[in-house]
């Protein structure tokens, strides 16, 4: 349990201190890496290694217990790679990009996992649409428990007036209690507590975080900066002494050895097939560039969430497969870890996406009011046009979002309106002194 709300810290800490406004306007893009994405990751990656089973390539598994793992280790890092990439002075929408999918992926994979396993446990002529339902159950319904709490601590701290001087211990310690808040919540609820306060640290960074006085604004933000480090530093030191200390089962080192590559091709369909589709509905200048492709590709390391969900699957799975799986994916973590996370520099580097003027492609189309503009298309397409239309339907619906967030949510849940949230939105630092995200 306590190893949990550890990693839920590290989960909220981007979420907190992230500026949120390359996030909503990347927001299709990001949906469709995080949830369509990840769906594609798990199941590619679950198929290979019960395929690879069946030919003797790798261990054998059970195909639920395939998909459980193929779930599990979907799961990318969202700290490692934000820290190199803020180092580095990566593009604000590359860096927006992973930062929303490797967050809202966690949730998608958690969901995925959770359902996986319950049908597991069920009788294995399960109805398919009750399956359907547990996973929309899980995510929708942890999803709606985040928004709401995060909801009403922006009505709370707008209207209760605890921005006075001696009032601000109370307003700090609230702020910090609210995530935890939607964490039981959800827990209590059954469903899933991490997705829960994911949703809670975004709602609460865009509406909740402005109506906090300036003193509680720059206490919250360094005490999660602390916390969440301390939390990170706990969770591979864990994993250092379980290495050492727990039993594994190193008897399946093909098993380590063929995940890595099931993994990579996993990584590879999931973001050049998501890539493909968003750029369907982009205009040339909008749309992600392949060298920025490569580096969301390459930026897939595993971390606390698969290891966390792997330890679960000890319980989870008997007949020692657990086991196996959590054997695998300490591997896998600490590989990643070490080779890709001390290589992803080089790599950026390599790829040309250092240093990446925030005038570039994908900066261009960004209009005054904090939204990308929505390509016109022609409504006489023809019927073979009907997967881009339906594609741009969607991202005209994203755009849509936008506008009413900036025109209805922000003034309702905040005392400033869209435009003053812009002007205040606080850049963040990058090593070459520049606001790395300070570009409007």
């Amino acid at each position: 349990m306590f190893f949990v709300v550890t990693d839920s810290i590290t989960c909220l800490r981007p979420a907190l201190l992230f500026s949120l406004k390359p996030f909503f306007s990347n927001f299709g893009a990001i949906v469709t890496f995080a949830l369509l994405g990840t769906f594609i990751a798990s199941v590619v990656t679950g198929v290979l290694v019960y395929l690879g089973g069946l030919i003797y390539l790798t261990y054998r598994l059970p195909f639920v217990e395939c998909l459980m793992f193929g779930a599990l280790i979907s799961a990318t890092d969202p700290v490692t790679v934000l820290s190199i990439f803020q180092e580095l002075g990566i593009d604000t929408n590359l860096y927006a990009l992973v930062f929303g999918e490797s967050v809202l992926n966690d949730a998608m994979a958690i969901s995925l996992y959770r359902t996986m396993s319950s049908l597991k446990s069920h009788a294995p002529g399960q109805n398919f649409f009750m399956v359907i339902f547990r996973f929309l159950e899980t995510f929708v319904g942890s999803l709606s428990a985040g928004v709401g709490v995060g909801f009403i601590s922006a009505l709370l701290f707008k209207y209760a007036g605890l921005d006075i001087d001696n009032l601000q211990n109370l307003e700090c310690c609230l702020f910090v209690l609210f995530p935890y808040f939607s964490y039981m919540l959800a827990e209590g609820l059954g469903l899933t507590g991490i997705v829960s306060i994911l949703f809670t640290g975004i709602v609460m960074k865009h509406y909740t975080y402005s109506n906090l006085s300036e003193n509680s604004q720059r206490f919250v933000s360094a005490f999660f900066h602390l916390i969440s480090s301390l939390a990170e530093t706990f969770v591979f030191i864990y994993m250092g002494f379980d290495i050492a200390m727990e039993q594994h089962s190193w008897s399946h080192v093909g098993f380590i050895f063929f995940s890595i590559i099931f993994i990579g091709v996993a990584r590879a369909a999931n973001v050049f097939s998501c890539a493909y589709l968003v750029n369907l509905v982009r205009p040339a200048p909008r749309q992600i560039p392949v060298k920025h492709q490569k580096a969301l590709w390459y930026s897939g390391l595993r971390g606390a969430m698969a290891f966390a969900l792997a330890l679960q699957s000890v319980h989870d799975l008997p007949e020692g497969h657990g086991q196996t799986i959590f054997t695998a994916t300490t591997a896998i973590v600490v590989l990643t870890v070490l080779l890709i996370g001390g290589s992803t520099g080089t790599v950026l580097e390599a790829l040309q996406v250092v240093g990446d003027d925030h005038d570039g492609p994908l900066s261009e189309s960004l209009d005054g009011n904090n939204g990308y503009v929505a390509p016109s298309y022609n409504e006489d397409a023809t019927s073979g046009n009907r997967l881009k239309m339906k594609l741009k339907e969607f991202h005209k619906s994203t755009a849509s979002f936008t506008a009413l967030d900036r025109n209805y949510l922000t003034p309702f849940f905040t005392s400033q309106n869209g435009d003053d949230e812009e002007e205040h939105d606080d850049p963040m630092p990058s090593s070459r002194g520049r606001g790395f995200l300070g570009h409007n």
